[in-house]
């Protein structure tokens, strides 16, 4: 497991972004696993904003994001499908075919996880994800407690974002709302990770899985044993491991 620690957060969001860019440039066929949120917002623009002014080849790039809501049309401006699209698939000029995501209504989740999870093995598998972390210590939408083991599946929201969701959308309290995310062995079965976290805010849970115990209580934690493993982060984010690594 490495460990980067960028000075500020422009740093970070310009580090996180090359990531990706190294990942498309020296693999022209690579298969690209994102997340979506604060944390990726700015990253995502600067690799726009290089790809406008260097353009490379990404005909041959397949990107999806490592989870997506699930009985919300694509339309809600936070659903997972339409931030990547709009802030990177267009931007790279990579083809809609190239763009693996699922469904947000279904009448079989558990079949449309089988095929999300097939679309990627038959590119090849995925050679980068660049996972987020919650609060609560959760990747994808795996919640503290989610079994290592568990394959992509469609999992409840932490309570927090579910509430915001719901604030946004004017959907029931009653309304069934959940998240189709990549299982935590789907996840660490990816060749290379880049855990990202900045802001103060994300930095107890960065000690936590960083330097606490491997345990399903913070999902997170299960990248100290992924062999390929980069935690990013910013100097605000790593206040607490600074020092003790």
């Amino acid at each position: 497991m490495k460990i980067t620690i960028m000075k500020t957060e422009h740093d970070f969001d310009v580090a996180a972004a090359w990531r990706i860019i190294g990942q498309m440039v020296s693999k022209p066929d690579a298969v690209i696993g994102l997340s979506t949120g604060e944390t990726t917002k700015n990253m995502h623009q600067i690799v726009s904003d290089i790809y406008k002014s260097y353009t490379f080849d990404t005909s041959g790039v397949t990107v999806f994001n490592v989870d997506e809501l699930t009985n919300l049309d694509r339309s809600y401006p936070g659903s997972c499908y339409t931030m990547i699209y709009e802030q990177l698939v267009k931007n790279l000029n990579i083809p809609d075919e190239n763009f693996i995501m699922p469904p947000t209504f279904s009448e079989d989740f558990d079949q449309e996880c089988r095929i999300f999870e097939q679309r990627i093995k038959q590119r090849g598998g995925a050679d980068l994800q660049m996972l987020g972390i919650g609060w609560n210590g959760h990747i994808g939408i795996n919640q503290p407690g989610t079994p290592f083991e568990r394959q992509t599946w469609v999992s409840p929201m932490d309570p927090v974002f579910e509430e915001r969701v719901r604030r946004e959308t004017n959907v029931a309290p009653d309304y069934p709302l959940g998240g189709l995310t990549r299982g935590i062995i789907n996840i660490m079965q990816t060749r290379n990770i880049c855990l990202i976290a900045k802001g103060e805010s994300k930095a107890d849970i960065i000690e936590k899985a960083v330097l606490g115990p491997v345990t399903t209580d913070i999902p997170a934690s299960v990248v100290q044993l992924h062999p390929n493993c980069e935690i990013l982060l910013d100097e605000a984010a790593a206040q607490k491991i600074i020092g003790r690594i």
